[in-house]
């Protein structure tokens, strides 16, 4: 099983995803044929890297580069699917202090 991660773990990895789709999005027409398109490799790259660092290695970003490499997929948001399959369930809750647990008895 998967660690879980903190909030701040999972509001970070969502964020960078959403970032990353809406900046491959926004900037489109640079990245469709050109030269840019290794600046697109290197942001996918960077963001799978950085994913990894926020949530641990997990296999549902491996087809995420890929797919992020193919012409026309690269348009889904895949960096945000995959981290919101990736950080689903694995947020911790915080615990109760002793002292809250026997009063709630």
């Amino acid at each position: 099983m998967a660690k879980p991660l903190t909030r701040k773990q999972v509001m970070l990895a969502r964020i960078v995803a959403v970032l990353a789709d809406a900046l491959q999005l926004g900037l489109m027409p640079l990245f469709v044929g050109g030269a840019a398109e290794g600046a697109d490799l290197v942001l996918d790259v960077g963001v799978g890297l950085l994913l990894t660092w926020i949530c641990g290695f997990h296999p549902a970003f491996l087809p995420t580069v890929i797919a992020e490499a193919l012409p026309g997929v690269d348009l889904v948001p895949s960096w945000t699917l995959a981290t919101l399959f990736v950080t689903r369930g694995r947020a911790q809750t915080p615990e109760l202090p002793a002292s809250s647990e026997r009063a709630r008895r």
